[in-house]
């Protein structure tokens, strides 16, 4: 018997956004479609659309992210919701409360939408399982599991600049081990069909299945490179590391970390992309990450197009089903 994403409706269309594992390539097209749609909205003099007035959006983050935070926060505004920011720290988590309690008390308002993002693989889909059947989540982050809106923002930018999927060869560099992002990265690529997806890393920070998501294994960084489309740039996670994985961050530079020099054995019309934060000088060189083939700022950029895209189509998809009109 199939099992049911809890991510689709009835018919298929986005209710949640956990992961890109288990979406088809049809879906990922689309979000990447009405992401164009939206990419205009911030070029006008008043960056808004009224899509979502009268809704309400709770960030509700148990780990902090300021890039990630923000972008949700503008893509909301920008789709006319109401944006509630929920400061866990100082949250009735902290003195004890229950998760389950604090998001039965937020549905209480009446709200329509949590974009979560926490530490524990599996959050947000734990969130997904217990909310209200009008509630859509959005998973910001869990974990080493998943960072979906992330992934499609990437696959956004590599689109814009290169346009077909289908013959390029695309190389993840860093921490895999550690990266949600990588996770989701993979999944997106091989669903829309790219011709070949690399991952880079020393084997301490290599998942021992990772073959198993249909990536090929590099540990020599310049064979890893040589005649590749996009290089993604991963940072080393020092926050979820257990035990002395690296000798030390300057012989990884040395081994690992994105130079010119190593960028030349790529194509020559090559793009560079990191989810950020950077550490220069660790996994990529300043002129890298400020040089002609950086797409890096336009990542974060195209990140409010991509967001407004999945939030619109989550509550419309709920609001479908009640038979509201927005």
């Amino acid at each position: 018997m199939r099992r049911h994403n809890i991510q689709l409706d009835k018919n298929g269309r986005l209710r949640h956004f956990l992961t890109i594992e288990g979406l088809n390539r049809k879906l990922l097209v689309e979000i990447l479609d009405t992401a164009e749609s939206f990419s205009g909205v911030t070029e006008q003099s008043i960056k808004k659309v009224p899509l979502l007035r009268g809704k309400t959006i709770v960030n509700l983050f148990f780990e902090s992210s300021t890039r990630t935070r923000t972008t949700f926060e503008l893509a909301a505004k920008r789709l006319s919701a109401d944006v509630l920011n929920i400061n866990v720290a100082a949250s009735a988590t902290s003195k004890g409360e229950s998760l389950l309690d604090t998001l039965h008390n937020l549905q209480a308002m009446h709200c329509d939408m949590f974009v979560v993002r926490h530490d524990r693989s599996g959050a947000a889909h734990f969130i997904a399982q217990n909310v209200a059947p009008h509630i859509s989540v959005i998973n910001a982050g869990d974990g080493r599991h998943a960072h979906p809106t992330q992934a499609m923002l990437d696959m956004f930018t590599i689109r814009r600049h290169k346009k077909d999927f289908a013959p390029l060869t695309i190389a993840i560099v860093g921490d895999i081990l550690h990266s949600r992002v990588a996770r989701s990265q993979i999944h997106a690529l091989t669903t829309l069909g790219v011709n070949e997806v690399r991952v880079i890393g020393p084997e301490t920070l290599m998942p021992a299945d990772v073959e198993a998501l249909g990536v090929h294994v590099h540990h020599n960084l310049r064979e890893g490179l040589r005649d590749v489309d996009v290089v993604i740039t991963l940072r080393l996670q020092h926050e979820r590391m257990r035990g002395a994985l690296l000798p030390s961050e300057y012989e990884y530079f040395r081994l690992y970390g994105l130079t010119e020099e190593k960028l030349a054995l790529a194509k020559p019309d090559v793009i560079v992309m990191h989810p950020g934060p950077i550490n220069r000088g660790v996994e990529i060189d300043s002129a890298v990450a400020d040089g002609s083939r950086s797409v890096i700022l336009e990542q974060v950029t195209h990140g409010i197009a991509v967001r407004m895209a999945i939030m619109s189509m989550a509550i419309s998809s709920r609001a479908n089903l009640e038979g509201e009109i927005i």
